[in-house]
């Protein structure tokens, strides 16, 4: 049953044209394209017959075109500094957060004040952007050679806990390589694209991605055709490197090499100690134990064996966080274990028989692998990019993808007014009314946060743009109408309008780095762990802003107005006032709201009296029959 067919603008198709339209796993280790032909979709080989693009870059001259693939991957240990591989890791970030991933990175970066990190080579100064564009090119050849022409739209996968930065540039490496983007999908919504449609299925699935740089643990629902994200959850830098690094470190304690010593260890070693460590890992999912021979120097030469036990326990802790992280995906979709009817396996990293073993424990069945884990990403994509141009008009999927983390906007005394809450289904429009603070205000500066906490100084700055010629009204009379909008890429824009005088101010998000895997682990635990903590902070502030309000309010009243008082209702006043003023310093909010109420309640004859007088002036010189 066709549910929605979904088409891009000006891009639907008569039956008997048929436009060119891949799909492209950009991966951390190995990037893929695939494409629908005669109704199947599969990914693309090179001249080799190789479907696997290593994501490793290498450059060898200022003039000369990047080599990519397999022929950059041989020359990384002999080449390191211009060789750059797991680039994705560094999509989106700043080069302190870089410097933070927990590897050690064997390349040359830039010293500069500047925010996108860059790479010495011996081409010049290279971003993460033109080094994923360098891939993404490389696989748009490919795609063009197989298919004869050239191509009228991709579908990138991106992790789905890729926060907009790191989307955004993504994207901009898309347009780099010449590339139309239609859209960047969520990496597990395109495995459960190829398993959904494959397989026609129901209910609750978990997809499960692991691969050499990031885990993703999407939790999804699915309903003939219709692929809905109800939480998503992941680590940007946990993978099958992580497996690696373990393994090596185990390899330099076998043979004797301490923290120090390790720490002289040159770029070219680091190389091989790292691959040498890959293949152990790739064998022994075929081997009981495998032999393994280092040569650190000239007169440093390590040989031993390394069995299925002993990578276990090497790999299990770092197994044990995804797990860790499956749990809280659960938890946010408030479903159970039990619940789960499907285990999906996506990434090369899941091929390890350990992950398939602790995974099936702790949803108690066995995943499914019938889809090859490496192209079941690149085959969702493309299926996705197929719709997008047009091609599948009787046979069409709606997906709905969520937010990572709540967006909201910073109002009086620090708080957070969240406007569209985490794991909200994308794309997404949110609007919210706000009002002026004081009388005659003209600029109200607009101040985009993300995050879970109730206080802006615990959340994540996005952005700020400011809203002028507001017209000067009392306090409270503006409507400022504020909107959100995510879309389908996860990308924010946030325009805000004066509604009576049409004055608008818009911004799109497009932070300069984005937020580490522990920043985002943070952000979520103390929001469950400060929870009651930080609603007593929010009711604090609230009630200071209220009290701040109040009292403003009242010395110009009693400026206005202070003569309709006698003096011993202005003194009973005055004491009223100097109490809000002082508890409104501490940090006991019950204690400020009485106080407002017992200055209300001083004032009330005096917020009467100011009325009446104000109801005399208007009326003076007006017979009444004049307001019939």
């Amino acid at each position: 049953m066709a549910l929605l067919q979904i088409s891009e603008p000006g891009q639907s198709t008569k039956p008997h044209e048929r436009r060119l339209a891949v799909g492209i796993d950009l991966g951390t280790t190995n990037s893929l394209v695939a494409t629908v032909r005669s109704g199947q979709a599969d990914t693309l080989a090179d001249e080799q017959g190789e479907h696997l693009l290593p994501s490793v870059v290498r450059y060898t001259a200022t003039d000369a075109e990047p080599e990519v693939g397999l022929g950059a991957k041989q020359h990384a240990a002999i080449d390191p500094l211009n060789t750059i591989s797991s680039v994705k890791r560094f999509m989106g970030r700043a080069v302190s957060e870089i410097k933070h991933l927990g590897s050690q990175l064997p390349y040359d970066f830039v010293d500069t004040e500047a925010s996108v990190p860059r790479i010495k080579t011996v081409a010049g100064e290279k971003s993460p952007i033109e080094i994923s564009a360098a891939i993404l090119t490389s696989l748009k050849q490919r795609a063009e050679q197989s298919l004869g022409d050239e191509l009228t739209g991709v579908v990138i996968t991106v992790p789905a806990y890729f926060d907009d930065a790191q989307r955004q540039a993504t994207k901009d490496a898309g347009k780099l390589a010449g590339l139309n983007v239609l859209r960047l999908l969520n990496e597990p919504t395109a495995a459960a694209v190829a398993y959904g449609l494959d397989k026609d299925a129901e209910g609750i699935t978990a997809v499960y991605d692991l691969g050499g740089g990031t885990f993703d643990i999407s939790i999804l629902k699915l309903t003939k055709g219709v692929f809905e994200v109800m939480s998503t959850a992941g680590d940007t830098a946990l993978g099958g490197d992580d497996f690696d690094h373990a393994i090596a470190k185990w390899i330099m304690e076998q043979a004797g090499i301490n923290d120090e010593a390790s720490n002289k260890l040159g770029q070219n070693q680091i190389r091989h100690l790292l691959k040498v460590a890959c293949d152990a890992k790739e064998a022994l999912t075929e081997k009981e134990s495998v032999t393994i021979s280092v040569t650190f120097d000239e007169k440093n030469t390590w040989s031993g064996t390394i069995n299925r036990e002993q990578l276990n326990n090497l790999i299990d802790p770092l197994i044990q966080k995804t797990i860790v992280t499956c749990r809280r995906a659960l938890r946010d979709a408030n479903v159970k274990v039990d619940d789960v009817q499907t285990v999906v396996m996506v990434g090369g990293s899941t091929r390890n028989l350990r992950v398939r073993e602790k995974l099936g424990e702790f949803f108690a069945q066995p995943p499914m692998v019938d889809i090859d884990p490496d192209k079941v990403v690149a085959i969702g994509a493309a299926l996705q990019a197929d719709v997008l141009v047009g091609n599948k008009a009787d046979d069409e999927m709606l997906l709905l993808d969520v937010i990572p983390l709540s967006l909201g906007l910073e109002t009086m005394g620090n708080l957070v007014e969240k406007i569209i809450p985490r794991n909200t289904t994308i794309p997404v429009t949110r609007a919210q009314d706000f009002t002026t603070f004081k009388d005659g205000q003209t600029a109200m500066t607009i101040h985009v946060v993300q995050g879970e906490r109730e206080l802006v100084s615990d959340c994540r700055s996005l952005g700020r743009f400011s809203l002028h010629d507001i017209p000067a009204m009392v306090a409270g009379a503006a409507r400022i109408r504020v909107m959100f909008q995510v879309d389908a890429d996860g990308l924010l824009s946030v325009t805000a309008s004066e509604e009576t005088s049409q004055v608008e101010a818009s911004i799109q998000i497009k932070p300069s780095y984005g937020l580490t895997d522990t920043e985002i682990e943070t952000m979520l635990r103390d929001s469950i762990t400060h929870a009651k903590g930080d609603v007593e902070a929010r009711n604090l502030r609230e009630q200071q802003v209220e009290a701040d309000r109040v009292i403003d309010a009242l010395q110009i009243a009693l400026q206005q107005d202070g003569d309709l008082l006698e003096e011993g209702e202005v003194k009973s006043i005055e004491q009223a006032l100097l109490e809000l003023h002082q508890v409104r310093e501490g940090d006991d909010h019950r204690k400020i709201k009485s106080s407002i109420d017992k200055l209300n309640t001083a004032t009330t004859e005096f917020a009467a009296r100011r009325m009446n007088n104000s109801i005399k002036q208007a009326l003076a010189g007006h017979q009444v029959d004049e307001f019939d």
